[in-house]
C-alpha cells in the first residue's frame, strides 16, 4: 500500500485528507464526524485515480465508501465484533495441539481448539483468559494482550515436568525404543532404527530384542517372558486380543510393519485395565494423528505389502493395509530355509535323522494379512475410532507313493485365520476429565485335514475361539499432584474343539464359554519435586461360571535418586481362563499342534501369577546401565500346556513354576555408533506335587543369555551388527536303550540340556530422499551370517520298524538372506 501513499508527508488527519480529495476529484463526502476523527494517515498520492485513492484509506481506516450518486459518497465505519483467536503450539515438539480448553476465568464462556491449534473468542475488554490441555502447564493471558485486528498469534504451551519425568531413557537399544517410569518399554515401529537380522521393524521379533523375552525355538509363536510360555502372554492390537502372532507358523509376524505407531511392552507391573495374562503384556496402538497423505509399496523376499493413511474429509482420515505372501507360486531362498526350518519332523516332510522316506511331498503355502483404521471426529471433543483386522495361513500338502504298481495320492491342508473389530469413542469431557468406551471382539480358528500316506485313516481337527468385550475408563486429574482413573469390564470366551477320525471311528466335539467381569479403580501420584512417580491399582474380577473372586493389585513406583540415577519397585497379581495345549505331537500336521482351551476349574484350574521387582537405571554422558532383579511364581500350569516330550507327554499334572533372575543392559553411544550387552541369569523350576520327583528345571529355562550389538548410521547410511548366545535348553535323555512295552524309560525330567546356542546376524539399509515428500529404501539382512549349527530341540520316540529308540533333533534356521525395496509417496 505503500506506492499509494505521497513519498513525502507525515500522517494528518483524515478530514483534511478527503477534503484535499473533494477538491482535486470534484467530490463531496457525507460521514459523522465522530467516526473519522479518531483517524490519521499518510494522503495518498495526488495522482492516483479516485478509486484507488478510496481503496487505499478503507486499507488504512476499514472506512467503507458508498457512492449515493456519481459525485456524493457516504463514509461509514465497518463495525466488526471483536475477537480473540491464536493458534497454540507444543513448546517442544513445535505439533499443533488439537482439543485444548480455552476459557475466560469465572464465566461459562469457552472454546476448544481445532486440528490446527486454532481457537477464537468474543472479546471482552480486561478478561482474564485460561488455556488448559493435559499433560501442559496452564497458561494464563490477558484479552487485550490477544485482541489484533487482523492477526492471531502462536501461543505455546510447556509440558509439564510430569510427561518430561515419565521417558528415563530415551534411547534403549537404539532410536525409537525407549523405556519409561514405570518399567514398561514402548516401541515405535516407524522410527526404530535398524536392527541385527531384521529388515524391517517386525514388532515380534524387535521385542525379543530386549532382555529377559527370548524364544527357544527362534519363533515368534513362542516367545517366552521370564520363563513364561507364549499363551501367558497379552497380545493386543488396538484393543483386541491376538491369539495369533505369526506367518509361516511362526516365523514372520502377523502385523504388517509398517501400520502399527506404538508399542507397549510391559514385563511388570502392568495396569489394572489389563487382563487374561499371567506373564507379560504387548499393547499395540495405531491411533496416530494424521498430519498428511501418505503412502508406500513394499516388496522382500517372501511377501509384497502397501499402506495408505489418506484424509477422507476435515474431520475423518483412514488407514489401509495389506500384505500378501508370493510363496505358492515363487520359491525364493529366503523361503526354502524358512520352510526347511518349519517343517522339520512335522507330517510336511517327515524328515528325522535316521529314517528313510518313500514317498514325494509338495505343499502350497501362503499368508495374507489387511487392516483397516478409520478415524472421524464427532465434536470437538469426541473422536470415534473404528479398526478391523484379518490374517490367515494357508498350506495345501500333497503326497504321493508307488503301491502295487499303482499310483496313491493323498491330499491334506492346515488353515489358520483370524479376524478382529473394535470401536473405541474417546471424550475429553474438559481438561481435566475424559472418558474411553471400547467395544471388541476377537475370531481365531484352526482347522486341518490329514489324509496319511501310510494307510487310509482320515482325520479331521478343529479349535475355534470367539472373544468378545466391552471395556469403559474414565480418568481424572484431581490436582497437580493425583491422577485419579476407574473403569469396568465385561468379557466372553467361546472355546470349540472338535475331532474327526474314520478309522477307529472317533468323533467329539466340546464347547465351553466363560463370562468375566471386573471393576478398576488405579491412582497415579507424581510428587512435587518430581522425583517420586507412582501408580497403584486393584482390579477384582468375578468369573461368573465359577462364582469365584479374584483380587488383583498391581503398582509401578519410580523414584529418582539423582540426576543420573533412579529406582524402579514393580509387583502385580494377574490370572488367565485360557491357555494353549498339546494333546498329540501329530496334531494339526504336526505344525501348529497346540490348541486352544478354557480352564474348568477343576482338572484345568485358573491360572495365577505373582511377580515382584526392583530396578536400578543409570545414564550420563551417553552410558546407559540397567538392571532388574525379579521373582514370578505362576500357579495352576498343567503339564499338558508345557509341550513335554518325554515321560509327562501323556501325563495330566497340574502345578507351579517359579524364576528368580536379573536382567542387565550396559549401552554406550558415540557420535554416530550406538553398542550394547545384555545378560539375563535365571533359574526356573516346576514343582508337581503329585509327581516324583516333584521339582525339576522348567522347560523354557535358559540359565544364561547374552546379546551384543553395535548400530551405526551416517546420513541415509544404517548398519547394525549383533550376535546371541545363551545356555542350552533342558531335555530329558532315555535312561537305556531298551524298549519295554513299546515305551521309552527316561531318567529324571530335564535332568540334561542342549548344547549352547549361538547365531550372529547383519542388516544393512539405505534411504534416497527425493523431491517433497518421496523417498525409496533398500535393505539386506542375513540371519546366521556364520552358518552355526544348533539343534533347538530334541526328543526320543520309538522307531517301529527297527523296534529301536529314534533320536529327533530340531535344527536352528541355517544361513538365510533377505532383502527389502520400499516406496513411500
Amino acid at each position: 500500500m505503500s506506492t499509494y501513499a505521497q513519498d513525502k508527508g507525515n500522517s494528518v488527519e483524515l478530514k483534511e485528507v478527503l477534503n484535499d480529495i473533494s477538491k482535486t476529484n470534484s467530490v463531496t463526502f457525507n460521514y459523522l464526524e465522530d467516526e473519522i476523527a479518531l483517524f490519521k494517515i499518510i494522503p495518498p498520492t495526488t495522482s492516483l485515480p479516485l478509486q484507488q485513492k478510496l481503496d487505499y484509506i478503507t486499507n488504512k481506516t476499514q472506512l467503507t465508501f458508498v457512492f449515493i450518486t456519481a459525485n456524493a459518497i457516504s463514509v461509514t465505519l465497518e463495525k466488526k465484533e471483536k475477537k480473540v483467536c491464536g493458534y497454540l503450539i507444543d513448546g517442544e515438539n513445535q505439533q499443533k495441539i488439537n482439543k485444548a480448553s480455552i476459557h475466560y476465568s469465572g464465566t461459562n464462556i469457552y472454546s476448544i481448539s481445532n486440528s490446527e491449534g486454532f481457537f477464537e473468542l468474543a472479546y471482552i475488554e480486561n478478561a482474564t483468559l485460561e488455556i488448559n490441555f493435559l499433560g501442559f502447564e496452564k497458561l494464563i493471558l490477558q484479552s487485550n494482550d490477544l485482541f489484533v485486528s487482523s492477526n492471531c498469534n502462536n501461543f505455546f504451551l510447556k509440558p509439564i515436568q510430569k510427561q518430561l519425568n515419565e521417558v528415563i531413557a530415551t534411547i534403549f537399544l537404539t532410536k525409537g525404543i525407549s523405556k519409561n517410569s514405570d518399567g514398561s518399554f514402548e516401541l515405535q515401529p516407524k522410527n526404530i532404527e535398524i536392527l541385527p537380522g531384521l529388515t524391517e521393524p517386525d514388532v515380534f521379533q524387535t521385542i525379543q530384542q530386549l532382555p529377559g523375552i527370548s524364544s527357544t525355538d527362534e519363533t515368534i509363536s513362542n516367545i517366552n517372558v521370564r520363563g513364561g510360555s507364549h499363551d501367558q502372554n497379552l497380545f493386543l492390537w488396538n484393543d483386541i486380543k491376538l491369539y495369533q502372532t505369526g506367518h509361516f507358523y511362526g516365523l514372520i509376524s502377523i502385523l504388517n510393519p509398517n501400520t502399527a505407531s506404538k508399542v507397549a511392552v510391559i514385563k511388570n507391573g502392568s495396569s489394572a485395565f489389563y487382563s487374561e495374562s499371567v506373564s507379560s503384556t504387548v499393547s499395540i496402538s495405531t491411533e496416530a494423528e494424521l498430519d498428511k497423505n501418505s503412502s508406500s509399496i513394499g516388496l522382500n523376499m517372501l511377501n509384497l505389502d502397501f499402506n495408505t493413511k489418506q484424509k477422507t474429509s476435515e474431520k475423518s482420515s483412514i488407514e489401509i493395509s495389506g500384505r500378501r505372501s508370493y510363496t505358492d507360486f515363487f520359491n525364493s531362498p529366503t523361503y526354502t530355509n524358512y520352510k526347511k526350518r518349519i517343517f522339520q519332523n512335522t507330517e510336511v516332510t517327515n524328515i528325522t535323522d535316521n529314517q528313510n522316506i518313500d514317498f514325494n511331498s509338495s505343499e502350497k503355502f501362503y499368508f495374507y494379512d489387511a487392516s483397516v483404521q478409520f478415524k472421524q471426529e464427532i465434536k470437538e471433543n469426541t473422536t470415534l475410532f473404528a479398526n478391523f483386522i484379518t490374517i490367515s495361513n494357508q498350506l495345501d500338502l500333497n503326497q504321493s507313493k508307488e503301491e502295487n504298481n499303482t499310483l496313491v495320492e493323498r491330499n491334506s491342508f492346515l488353515e489358520q485365520q483370524s479376524l478382529g473389530g473394535s470401536l473405541v469413542l474417546n471424550t475429553n469431557w474438559d481438561s481435566k476429565n475424559s472418558s474411553k468406551i471400547t467395544v471388541y471382539g476377537s475370531y481365531y480358528k484352526v482347522n486341518s485335514k490329514n489324509e496319511a500316506i501310510e494307510g487310509n485313516q482320515v482325520s479331521i481337527q478343529e479349535n475355534d475361539v470367539i472373544d468378545t468385550g466391552i471395556k469403559i475408563e474414565n480418568s481424572h486429574v484431581l490436582n497437580t499432584l493425583f491422577t485419579f482413573k476407574n473403569g469396568y469390564q465385561f468379557n466372553e470366551i467361546g472355546i470349540r474343539n472338535s475331532d474327526e477320525v474314520n478309522s477307529p471311528q472317533i468323533s467329539r466335539s466340546i464347547k465351553d464359554v466363560l463370562r468375566n467381569h471386573a471393576l478398576i479403580t488405579e491412582i497415579h501420584y507424581l510428587s512435587a519435586d518430581s522425583k517420586l512417580n507412582g501408580t497403584f491399582g486393584i482390579r477384582q474380577n468375578y468369573i461368573s461360571q465359577f462364582k469365584k473372586y479374584l483380587f488383583e493389585p498391581r503398582f509401578q513406583l519410580n523414584y529418582e535418586l539423582s540426576a543420573y540415577l533412579s529406582t524402579q519397585l514393580l509387583g502385580e497379581f494377574k490370572h488367565q481362563t485360557n491357555s494353549q495345549i498339546i494333546d498329540l505331537q501329530q496334531d494339526f500336521l504336526g505344525i501348529e499342534k497346540r490348541r486352544w482351551i478354557l480352564v474348568n476349574n477343576e482338572d484345568i484350574p485358573v491360572l495365577k501369577s505373582q511377580q515382584f521387582s526392583i530396578g536400578l537405571t543409570y545414564k550420563k554422558r551417553n552410558w546407559l546401565l540397567s538392571i532388574d532383579n525379579f521373582y514370578k511364581y505362576v500357579s495352576g500350569i498343567t503339564s499338558r500346556s508345557q509341550g513335554f516330550q518325554n515321560q509327562l507327554e501323556f501325563e495330566n499334572l497340574i502345578g507351579t513354576y517359579h524364576i528368580i533372575g536379573t536382567e542387565l543392559l550396559i549401552q554406550k553411544q558415540i557420535l554416530n555408533f550406538t553398542s550394547w550387552i545384555t545378560y539375563s541369569a535365571t533359574k526356573n523350576d516346576y514343582t508337581f506335587d503329585t509327581y516324583v520327583p516333584e521339582k525339576f528345571p522348567n522347560n523354557f529355562e535358559i540359565q544364561h543369555f547374552v546379546a551384543t550389538g553395535i548400530s551405526y548410521k551416517y546420513q541415509n547410511l544404517s548398519l547394525a551388527l549383533g550376535s546371541k548366545w545363551f545356555t542350552g535348553r533342558p531335555i530329558t535323555l532315555p535312561l537305556n536303550e531298551t524298549i519295554e512295552n513299546n515305551t521309552i524309560t527316561y531318567k529324571e525330567p530335564n535332568s540334561d540340556r542342549l548344547k549352547d546356542y549361538f547365531q550372529t546376524n547383519i542388516s544393512v539399509g539405505y534411504t534416497h530422499f527425493f523431491k517433497e515428500k518421496y523417498n525409496l529404501k533398500i535393505g539386506v539382512s542375513i540371519q546366521n551370517i556364520f552358518n552355526t549349527e544348533n539343534i533347538i530341540n530334541q526328543f526320543f520316540r520309538v522307531n517301529q520298524s527297527t523296534e529301536s529308540i529314534e533320536k529327533v533333533n530340531t535344527f536352528s534356521l541355517e544361513r538365510t538372506p533377505n532383502a527389502f525395496i520400499r516406496l513411500t509417496f
